[in-house]
């Protein structure tokens, strides 16, 4: 077993297990920018769908890595299949998560 594929494996058992936090709804506090926001910033978004939209990406992104553990010729492909989905995430965080202004 070589020290990448054990690498890979730990960070994506880890990536694995916060989206899961995060979907269950115990992982707010892992949610970049929304944990740190003050209680008024936190109303303006639908906290079940960001936890929704982080959850899947991070389990996503978990898969992806375990499947690169497994192949290593398909690493240089990492930035082809994770951005694209992180920049959805990122717009539909900041829209479809986000509560109409009143």
């Amino acid at each position: 077993m070589s020290a990448d594929f054990l690498t890979l494996t730990i960070i994506a058992s880890l990536i694995l297990i916060a989206g899961i936090v995060v979907l269950i709804g115990k992982g707010d506090w892992l949610i970049s920018g929304y944990n740190t926001a003050s209680a008024e910033k936190r109303k303006q978004y639908n906290i079940t769908r960001l936890r929704l939209l982080i959850g899947v990406l991070c389990i996503y992104v978990a898969a992806i890595m375990f499947a690169t553990a497994l192949e290593p010729k398909v690493e240089g492909l990492l930035g082809l299949v994770i951005v694209p989905p992180t920049l959805i995430v990122v717009i539909l965080a900041n829209t479809w998560a986000k509560r109409p202004e009143r």
